[in-house]
């Protein structure tokens, strides 16, 4: 059968023959006033009497619940001194209402994970949290209260300023961010897809708090409202729940405000040209295309693919195989208006830029001379497939990912787009880059008048309930099992043998959404002696490996994963080689005996070592002036114990330059001969799969490869630093950093190991700490600060090599203040410990924290990957519960005061201080000048 071109008609006949089999929502009691929508692939739909549009997506096989409450309100429905709102109402939605007075923190009690974003057409507010009707109801109590009774306080913008601000300096510091947004507002003239979401400074800073409260009224409310929840959850109880926290909201009389701006169509090309400090080049390019529903946004979609894609992908093959640049990819915005197809391209500091330009155009705009074959429409199309149908495995990321399809006009739109995606044909792919990317659509380097304009014509898309209207879907992916994670379960499922002289193996097999199964190994070799000043070979050989091996290139054995619906991770390092896969049922066999032939004969091509070496080296280079590497590269100086050319040796960005652009691919081919080896390590397999031909296939693929170099682990023991600050300038960055960091004797086995856990969590290594509280809630200065405790590990318990580390970001003029603060809530924890009930929220966080990462099959499949080398079973885990459930107060103070001293810390301090003292002096004379 031909394949029909998409078009406004097709897809309205699509839809009509639709609506001849719509199935009601879920047999499932409504509560009153509320009406049953359409149910598509295991996802229903209901509307409150109130307007409120609700999305259910049962799922028992994982023990988690998703709850995301999305509103149709982004930055383009602000008006003029009002850009930026959307966003800044995003963070006082969590300073709370006046009966949820602190929400982070009532949110960590439960163990709630959660944040919000903010998009152009889109707010939301998701939280995740193992599966709990308490808790449940708790968190929909909350959403519906801060709906419509949140304080948006002046107080709370006042204090929130500085964060707001902070995360604006931490977007300019990025050459990458900054470049999209001078291209972005230059390439619209009026619609307010142009402006950064994050806003202007100056009406973020002086949007008067009144107007900023009738931006809130005006887009929160019920009926411009999706809450979307998802996972292991009773349709009928959950409905039940909703409607008691949101039917009795009322809806607003008058209507919501209409948005009606367009683009004219563009007349000419059109420049921009940003001129900073750094060491990497970018290019981007921009062309206006029509919004998610038009029928020729899928075809962009796939075209972008087959651009961008890599290894395979054009602009990979043109720009990156010739040496011109480090990396290059395309996107197309699929949004509720027209938006930007959109290519970026990253080249070294020396490399040519205005011959990558040419090739670059030449690509995008005269794909006539070189259309695109039905071998690359397949393979883009396979890989996006491949995309929706492994994401449709997770319902959690389904219900986060659902937001953008409500805010283009339908939620349906995620399956309407899968399937117009599914029917694209190469002549649509070939079209649309005829009709888009031309010259005078572009937005690039340069403007240029043009006699005879070849303008783009953006057609008007249809509606979404045109689309929509009686859509069913595919059938539902069958459900999983419902697993309960805990440590006692996970350990009576698991199946744990040897094979061979040391290849220990854990088997968990299970039914598994879509039949998916997590293949995880770890294969070992090396000593301290053999490794010796071969670290960065180590690391060359084991990044080479998937860039052609067995015979296949890199597109090749990128095409063959793709086609067994397999993602899969094949490398190497110091002192091993790893092989990470999700895959199937059906494909595992397959997927395992290629990734085991990748593994044992890589060809290490020497143009992909050109382009490897090109890629590390530009990103190197790109490092060299961010605060946060050149902060971090002294500390790593400072705290490293070994001598120079040890194994584990830190180096700095300057050396590590020159040993990448010193190495040979000779020396990687003899590294992997020298060394690698599969009979010895860790095999963890979680998932749906068949255990006794699991076995049968390790056994043949693995076990006769022995290693030349056996393996050893390098002690790690406590090295004593004393306390020193530093401070580095990093000129023209807008926003800086600070990180603090002690060494301390401790293992995860030590008896001071739980309470010191629960002690950081407290400090700064919890979603709400102490560091949190103080640097970014109260004092306004970051929009993140934290703390990272570090425990050694090893099979007999002897390795010690511990350390803390603090950290946070900040504008170069709040630096000191920031350090200031970190100081004084380090001594604070110290001489005043914490308190009982402190304590007792820290755990239930903790404990809820460590139940969640263990609902993953991923994460399961670590931690038996780590219980083999360590010799531990699921029982340490347990314990490990049991441990911080019974600690005391007391206990965590005694621990905290015998590890650390209130002057023990050293400060690495970069940003652009110079200026920032500069600022501060101005500042200071005007003052003092005022009459």
């Amino acid at each position: 059968m031909p394949t029909i071109r998409p078009s406004a008609l097709s897809y309205s006949v699509l839809a009509l023959a639709l609506a001849l089999a719509v199935p009601a929502a879920a047999q499932t009691a409504l509560p009153k006033g509320t009406s049953a929508g359409p149910c598509v692939e295991g996802i229903c739909e209901y509307t409150l009497g109130n307007g409120l549009q609700v999305l259910l997506f049962p799922d028992a096989s994982k023990p988690t619940v998703t709850v995301n409450v999305t509103y149709r309100v982004g930055s383009m429905h602000e008006n003029y001194g009002e850009t930026g709102m959307a966003h800044l109402l995003e963070h006082l939605l969590f300073k709370g209402t006046p009966t949820h007075a602190d929400i982070p923190a009532e949110m960590k009690k439960r163990g709630i994970g959660f944040n919000g974003t903010t998009n152009f057409d889109r707010t939301n507010y998701y939280a995740s949290f193992p599966a709990n009707d308490n808790t449940l109801r708790w968190l929909l109590g909350m959403e519906a209260d801060r709906m419509v009774r949140s304080n948006i306080a002046k107080k709370d913008l006042d204090s929130e300023m500085t964060v707001v601000r902070n995360e604006m300096e931490k977007n300019e510091n990025s050459p990458t961010a900054v470049l999209s947004q001078r291209v972005r507002s230059t390439a619209y003239l009026w619609h307010n897809y142009g402006r950064d979401t994050i806003g202007a400074r100056s009406d973020v800073e002086g949007v008067p708090i009144e107007r900023l409260q009738s931006f809130y009224k005006a887009w929160y409310r019920p009926d411009n409202a999706t809450v979307i929840v998802a996972g292991r959850i009773d349709p009928a109880k959950t409905l039940a729940l909703i409607s008691a926290s949101f039917a009795p909201l009322p809806r607003p009389a008058a209507p919501l405000p209409a948005f009606y701006t367009q683009d004219p169509t563009q007349d000419g090309e059109r420049s921009v040209v940003v001129r900073r400090t750094g060491d990497l080049q970018l290019l981007f390019s921009a062309y206006h295309i029509p919004a998610e529903t038009h029928p020729d946004n899928p075809p962009l979609e796939v075209l972008a693919d087959v651009l961008s894609h890599v290894p395979s992908g054009r602009l990979h093959k043109a720009l990156v195989e010739t040496k011109l640049a480090a990396g290059a990819g395309s996107s197309g915005d699929s949004l509720r208006d027209p938006g930007l197809f959109t290519t970026m391209v990253g080249l070294p500091r020396d490399a040519d830029l205005g011959k990558a330009e040419t090739v670059l155009l030449a690509q995008l705009e005269n794909l006539g001379g070189q259309p695109i074959t039905q071998a690359e429409l397949e393979a883009a199309k396979q890989r996006i497939a491949n995309g929706y149908e492994l994401g449709y495995t997770n319902v959690n990321a389904i219900a986060l990912g659902l937001s953008g399809s409500v805010a283009a006009g339908d939620w349906r739109l995620y399956f309407v787009r899968r399937d117009a995606i599914a029917k694209v044909s190469v002549d649509d792919v070939n079209r649309v880059a005829r009709a888009y990317l031309k010259p005078s659509n572009r937005t690039l380097g340069r403007f240029i008048p043009t006699e005879k304009p070849d303008r783009a014509e953006i057609g008007a898309a249809p509606p979404a309930s045109a689309l929509v209207n009686g859509y069913t879907g595919k059938a539902a992916v069958a459900a999983g099992e419902q697993f309960d994670a805990t440590p006692s379960n996970i350990q009576a499922r698991t199946e744990t043998f040897t094979l061979g002289e040391g290849l220990r193996v854990s088997l968990l097999p299970k039914k598994t959404r879509g039949g998916t199964v997590v293949f995880n190994a770890r294969f070992r070799f090396g000593d301290e002696a053999s490794l010796t000043g071969r670290s960065v070979v180590a690391g060359a050989t084991g990044s080479m490996i998937m860039r052609g091996a067995a015979g296949l290139s890199r597109e090749q054995i990128d095409q063959r994963f793709e086609a067994l619906k397999t993602e899969a991770g094949i490398g190497g390092g110091l002192q091993g080689a790893a092989i990470g896969m999700t895959s199937r049922r059906e494909q595992l066999p397959e997927a395992l005996a290629l990734a085991a032939q990748i593994l044992r004969k890589p060809d290490y091509p020497q143009a992909e070592f050109e382009q490897y070496r090109t890629q590390v080296v530009t990103s190197l280079e790109s490092m060299r002036k961010q605060p946060g590497a050149v902060a971090a590269q002294a500390m790593g100086r400072d705290f490293d114990p070994w001598p120079v050319g040890h194994p584990l040796r830190s180096r700095g960005i300057e050396q590590m330059i020159a040993d990448v652009k010193a190495a040979k691919v000779e020396d990687l081919r003899a590294f992997h001969r020298d060394f690698y080896g599969t009979s010895v390590g860790e095999i963890s397999v979680v998932g749906d799969f068949d255990p006794v031909a699991l076995k049968a296939q390790l056994q043949q693929l693995f076990v006769d490869w022995r290693a030349p170099h056996a393996f050893a682990p390098i002690d790690t023991h406590y090295q004593p630093v004393a306390p020193k600050r530093e401070r580095f300038e990093t000129p023209d960055k807008a926003n800086g950093t600070v990180l603090a960091r002690v060494n301390l004797s401790l293992n995860d086995r030590d008896a001071d190991y739980p309470a010191l856990l629960v002690a950081d969590h407290i400090l700064g290594g919890g979603g709400q700490s102490r560091l949190l509280d103080r640097i970014r809630m109260k004092d306004g200065l970051s929009y993140g600060a934290f703390s990272e405790l570090d425990a050694d590990a090893s099979r007999e318990g002897r390795d010690d090599a511990g350390n803390l580390t603090l950290s946070a970001i900040a504008a170069p003029e709040n630096l000191d203040k920031v350090e200031a603060a970190m100081r004084e809530e380090y001594a604070r924890w110290i001489r005043d410990g914490v308190g009982e009930q402190e304590l007792r929220d820290a755990i239930a966080g903790l404990i809820t924290q460590r139940e969640q990462g263990r609902a993953s099959d991923g994460a399961i499949a670590g931690l038996l990957s780590s219980n083999l080398y360590l010799d531990r079973s699921m029982q340490f885990q347990a314990d490990l519960d049991a441990k911080l459930k019974a600690l005391t107060a007391a206990e965590v103070n005694a621990a905290i005061r015998k590890h650390f001293r209130p002057d023990d810390l050293s400060f690495y301090i970069a940003g652009d201080l110079a200026n920032a003292a500069a600022k501060a002096k101005a500042k200071s004379s005007a003052e003092a000048a005022r009459p």
